[in-house]
């Protein structure tokens, strides 16, 4: 089992995005030695969970004493952050190692245009690179149809709708979102940095920047590597 330790002090900045502005929050230096955690994921047994749209690549379990201490740690900043003057608390949340691995080739129609994790934005998003500088990053959007840079329940059928005629328009040929696709504009996008970790709410219009396919890999020493966390609060009394 690696060592797992947290840096002493994170370094966060919050970077309003969009016309609502939303709040992203950008953690550098999350971890002592953010390596170790990636060695542990050479141990794991990956899956393809892509097959069918959704995450295009691979996907492992965590460590748990690594999740425990980043939640924790994390946990009082998402409260001040993205619930203020709110009493909640964290009711259940999915985390894993993930590797985008598929080549343009291989996408599926939804998975070349950004996505929500889900229509709620009592959800929150974090993600921790565990890879090179040049992976990219993660960029959101917003669609110009229907002017939407967030999808709450309200909005999830408007969008649906708008959603189903841009994927009846595109090609075999189209690749990964970017700043290019049509029906978006790219509102904002954050550099892929080893140690770093983005905060945000899941229903953000958002994708990962795959601008380089060719060094996909499902090696986790060489390969786009983040661990996911999609964490539910809910109200209390």
């Amino acid at each position: 089992m690696g060592d797992f330790a947290l840096a002493d002090a994170f370094d966060v900045q919050v970077v309003p995005i969009g016309a609502g502005e939303e709040p992203v929050a950008v953690i550098d230096g999350v971890m002592q030695d953010w390596e170790a955690l990636r060695d542990t994921a050479t141990q794991q047994s990956f899956r393809d969970v892509g097959k069918t749209g959704g995450f295009p690549g691979l996907r492992a379990a965590l460590p748990k004493p690594y999740v425990t201490a980043l939640l924790r740690r994390l946990d009082p900043l998402i409260g001040e952050l993205f619930f203020a003057g709110r009493k909640v608390k964290l009711a259940q949340f999915d985390c894993n190692f993930s590797l985008v691995t598929y080549p343009p080739e291989r996408l599926h129609a939804q998975q070349k245009l950004p996505h929500v994790d889900v229509a709620n934005g009592n959800r929150i998003a974090l993600l921790h690179y565990l890879c090179p500088d040049h992976f990219g990053g993660t960029a959101f959007y917003r669609q110009l149809s229907t002017g939407l840079e967030q999808v709450d329940r309200a909005d999830r059928q408007r969008w649906l709708a708008e959603r189903a005629k841009e994927l009846a328009l595109l090609s075999t040929t189209d690749q990964y979102p970017g700043d290019d696709t049509p029906g978006y504009s790219r509102i904002a996008s954050f550099a892929a940095r080893s140690n770093r970790l983005l905060a945000y709410r899941s229903h953000n219009l958002h994708s990962g920047i795959i601008d380089q396919p060719d060094l996909l890999s499902d090696d986790p020493l060489t390969g786009r590597l983040t661990a996911n966390f999609f964490l539910e609060y809910r109200e209390v009394q």
